[in-house]
């Protein structure tokens, strides 16, 4: 009878194991952007060119997808060295305390058709809050060379000051030189492990 119990519970071990589907990033298909007011009047774009992340999923519609993600903060770029500079700066992201930005999914909620709400715990400049962000399915299907591929438009607005990176100067005529929220955009596509 013990030796049945066991032979069971590895079956099931193995087949929860074998049910989960893991995705990893294609990243020269894949791109995380974002934009910030500059002194009231425009934005400023700009990327982080390095992250690294998995999504993980039992169902083919990924309602039940769990997600991993981290940036590399070092490898943020407005296309302006000495801007980039000063963001990496303990005026604002601190790289040298704080390296990563880092998301861990706790929810993934399907809104309509291939629209979806994700929630999760964002961990920037040393502070954990949870986020909610809109999350678009591109489908999936598969590449010419017999990969299983997906895409997700993940968009969201943040407020840096939620998370300590409050540097600012406040403008001759009133408003702040920079925004507090920051818009951001991650269009990521993911290839089946």
């Amino acid at each position: 009878m013990k030796k049945l119990v066991l032979s069971a519970a590895a079956l099931l071990a193995s087949t929860m194991m074998f049910a989960q589907v893991g995705w990893s990033f294609d990243k020269s298909h894949s791109s995380v952007k974002f934009s910030i007011s500059h002194m009231v009047v425009s934005d400023v774009q700009g990327a982080f060119k390095k992250f690294s992340g998995t999504i993980v999923s039992e169902k083919d519609d990924f309602s039940d997808v769990k997600v991993e993600f981290t940036i590399d903060v070092n490898s943020i770029d407005t296309d302006e060295p000495q801007r980039d500079a000063h963001l990496k700066s303990a005026d604002f992201f601190d790289i040298t305390s704080y390296p990563s930005i880092v998301f861990k999914s706790t929810s993934f909620t399907k809104v309509s058709g291939n629209k979806y709400k994700l929630v999760g715990n964002l961990t920037m400049h040393g502070v954990t809050k949870s986020v909610s962000l809109d999350v678009t399915n591109g489908g999936t299907i598969k590449d010419p060379y017999g990969n299983k591929r997906t895409g997700f438009k993940v968009t969201g607005v943040i407020n840096r000051y939620d998370f300590g990176l409050k540097y600012n100067a406040v403008l001759e005529a009133g408003g702040l030189t920079i925004g507090e929220t920051v818009d951001f955009v991650g269009s990521l596509e993911f290839i089946k492990k």
